[in-house]
């Protein structure tokens, strides 16, 4: 079976990816420097295997090591052909993903999220890896001209961290170009992915900083907070608070499987796919939906609205469920009782 490289993959959306591949039936190889994730989740994909598939071998290996170390990935594609397990493809999700935290540190995050993938380009092409499923992100879309968004809306990211993921599309593009007869490319921008694993036994690490809502009402839901903090109530919405598109984490692991699906029998071409859940919530509605879901209180204050926010982003997913055959499964509500179930059962996460 086909050996995939998945960077990132000890991270919240590696890890469902990386088990979604092995009980596929592939062979699994992950590279994370575990700054912003835990190696504990490698047992724990392991574990979720076994307790499905009990008499099967699980074909997961693990690097521990950065993107910005080009030797060591050489080293992981060499050895790779040296165990005759030659690396097919690459899912990429390797990078630093704060945008307050791309604003205070620019520089890291253009080396980090720019360089790093430049350097696994090289490899891929020094290995004649050429199937890529790129991690990009609806921030690169920016204040958006219309809604619900096209992948041919205009990009204009209004932060450090959108215009790394926007940079590494057009460095894409352009390695593409070059190698048009042979690379078979698939970005996938994403919208608010949340929930987690139904079993709790793997999820998003919050204990790293978070710009996110749904990590931050955990927080306050397992009494690590005080209360949650608002940015806005005047925003041009039906409550006054940002509408988001939330998709469920393991539709959005489903997503890049269906992505190396249809790379694996389609011939060379480079496609940009939107990845959300096609529907808006606001807030104040997913505030209320999870105390009532979960029995539990998210007391929360207003504040002044943040710069670079945007009061709607929804997606347009006619093109990924045309073009990959995917739909989204699970709802909101089973996004709420998931990720408030992993957040109860990993509380030394936080």
């Amino acid at each position: 079976m086909q050996n995939i490289l998945v960077t990132g993959g000890c991270g919240f959306i590696g890890s469902h990816i990386a088990l979604g591949l092995l009980k596929k039936g592939y062979n699994v190889t992950i590279l994370d420097s575990n700054v912003n994730s835990s190696r504990l989740v490698i047992d724990r994909i392991r574990n979720l295997y076994f307790s499905e598939n009990p008499n099967k071998k699980c074909n997961l290996n693990f690097f521990k090591g950065d993107i910005l170390n080009e030797i060591l990935i050489d080293n992981i594609f060499q050895e790779s052909i040296n165990k005759e397990q030659k690396i097919k493809a690459v899912i990429h999700l390797a990078g630093l993903k704060s945008v307050k935290e791309s604003i205070l540190n620019p520089i890291k995050y253009w080396e980090n999220n720019f360089l790093g993938s430049l350097n696994l380009l090289k490899v891929m092409i020094k290995y004649s890896c050429f199937e890529l499923v790129y991690s990009s992100s609806a921030t690169v879309y920016g204040h958006p001209n219309t809604i619900p968004i096209l992948e041919n809306n205009f990009t204009n990211p209004i932060n450090p961290y959108g215009k790394t993921k926007l940079a590494v599309e057009f460095l894409i593009k352009d390695v593409f170009q070059k190698y048009s007869d042979s690379f078979k490319v698939i970005v996938l921008r994403y919208f608010n992915p949340i929930g987690a694993h139904e079993s709790g036994l793997i999820g998003e690490n919050y204990k790293y900083c978070s710009d996110n809502i749904f990590p931050n009402i955990l927080k306050v839901a397992l009494k690590k907070e005080k209360f949650l903090k608002i940015f806005g109530n005047d925003w041009n919405t039906l409550d006054g608070t940002t509408e988001r598109d939330y998709i469920h984490v393991m539709d959005l692991a489903d997503g890049h499987i269906s992505s190396l699906k249809f790379l694996e029998n389609s011939r060379p071409n480079i496609h940009t796919l939107n990845i959300g859940s096609g529907c808006k919530t606001s807030i104040l509605n997913l505030i209320k939906l999870f105390e009532r879901l979960n029995n539990i209180e998210i007391p929360y204050k207003f504040y002044n609205r943040r710069f670079g926010d945007t009061p709607v982003l929804l997606a347009n997913n006619d093109l990924a469920r045309k073009l990959l055959r995917w739909e989204t499964k699970k709802t909101l509500s089973d996004m709420c009782k998931d990720g408030w179930n992993f957040a109860k059962k990993n509380n030394d996460f936080f």
